[in-house]
């Protein structure tokens, strides 16, 4: 997918911006996550729920500010990527960031469609560990709502959209080859849930890092292929028309042998379902 753990320049690169404030540009912006390599283009139409996170403060406007991905689990709530809200991905809190914002409805990043909100509030999963990945999922609160009809359900459990072998649709505007092509149109990807024992013989430990079954899987292909890369992190893996999982890491992109990771969703939507009103908006 990205590099072993989640993708880690967002920081310098902020920092950067801020410093000098000429705006990022080439392959650079777009950075905690991304896809889509070997994807196609889509329309947003397609995959209505992806957006993305963007602030044009820290990561400039070549690409509209976007530096990671998120998918709309309720009309003013979105999930995402933990590692992409972070101060050490930022470069300060989020509730310092003052124009973070999603942007959704938007096949281009520079046009002029869709909509561009604000966020109001960002928590991050008190059960995420920064060191490896496990619990990689932050909500944020929106201070506008988003059409209905750009929801996606989330999977539980026992859902069979988590079995091995089944197809699977990841989509952003990450990297396209590994090599830091990032994408100013929405892509995606198809690619196949995998065995948790197959996900774990790639990821042991160590320092391409481990996998967890009961917080992550793993898609793609045995043999390497589509993949997410840099710039998706947090955003969607779809199947069967159900949220199953977030991009978060991996060791490179569409490498053989080296599927990408992803935040298992079954665990989020367990614990919204057992407060009323977490999925309601304001």
């Amino acid at each position: 997918m990205r590099s072993s753990h989640a993708r880690a320049l967002i920081r310098p690169l902020a920092l950067a911006a801020a410093m000098t404030g000429i705006p990022l540009v080439t392959a650079v912006p777009a950075v905690a996550g991304g896809v889509v390599v070997g994807g196609f283009p889509i329309d947003v139409s397609q995959a209505p729920w992806t957006v993305a996170l963007a602030s044009r403060d820290r990561f400039g406007g070549t690409r509209a500010g976007q530096f990671c991905g998120g998918v709309a689990i309720a009309r003013s709530l979105v999930l995402t990527a933990a590692h992409c809200l972070t101060e050490d991905a930022l470069g300060a809190p989020p509730s310092r960031v003052r124009d973070l914002r999603i942007i959704a409805g938007r096949t281009d990043l520079l046009s002029g469609e869709g909509r561009e909100i604000a966020v109001r509030d960002v928590r991050i999963d008190p059960s995420y560990e920064a060191t490896t990945n496990s619990g990689d999922f932050a909500f944020v609160t929106l201070a506008g709502e988003l059409p209905q009809s750009a929801v996606v359900a989330m999977a539980p459990a026992d859902d069979p959209a988590y079995t091995p072998g089944t197809e699977a649709f990841v989509s952003g505007w990450g990297d396209t080859t590994g090599g830091g092509d990032y994408a100013r149109r929405l892509r995606a990807a198809r690619v196949h849930v995998l065995p948790d024992d197959s996900c774990a013989r790639a990821y042991p430990g160590g320092p391409e890092g481990t996998y967890r079954a009961a917080t992550m899987l793993c898609a793609g292909e045995v043999a390497g292929g589509p993949d997410g890369c840099q710039g998706d992190s947090g955003g969607p893996l779809v199947a069967g028309g159900r949220l199953i999982g977030l991009v978060s890491w991996g060791s490179g992109c569409g490498r053989p042998g080296r599927p990408g990771v992803y935040a298992r969703v079954s665990e989020v939507a367990q614990a919204l379902q057992s407060t009323p009103g977490a999925t309601e908006g304001p």
